[in-house]
């Protein structure tokens, strides 16, 4: 660890430090966390990511996209559903993924857009 990394002397503002711990835990953190953990899957944030870009899509689609195979595809789309952030609709045989909602999107959009700032600056 780096001494720039940490106080140099020990000072805790106790009236911000109270006030705010009261509000962490009074927040479903642990929830979020699981969001994040959900796709923090190179695969499901590909699918996250390409259903930013098209509004819904078929697994074979999804599948033929990010070269998987339409098991593993479904797998991870499963996944992304049960945690609330996909939702799918079934018409024939064919079944159809779109995210949750534009909360979820934004995250997506935001994390992509995040990461091709801070990249631009490293170069």
């Amino acid at each position: 660890m780096s001494r720039q990394d940490v106080c140099q002397v020990a000072c805790v503002h106790e009236e911000k430090v109270s006030q705010l711990k009261s509000k962490l835990y009074t927040q479903e953190t642990t929830g979020v966390a699981m969001i994040f953990k959900a796709l923090a899957d190179d695969t499901r944030i590909k699918i996250a990511h390409i259903l930013t870009l098209e509004e819904e899509l078929c697994v074979c689609d999804i599948a033929a996209i990010i070269d998987a195979s339409t098991a593993t595809t479904s797998h991870h789309l499963r996944l992304l559903r049960k945690m609330g952030l996909a939702k799918h609709r079934k018409e024939g045989k064919l079944v159809y993924y779109s995210l949750d909602d534009d909360h979820v999107k934004d995250v997506i959009k935001i994390a992509f857009e995040h990461h091709l700032e801070t990249s631009r600056h490293l170069l």
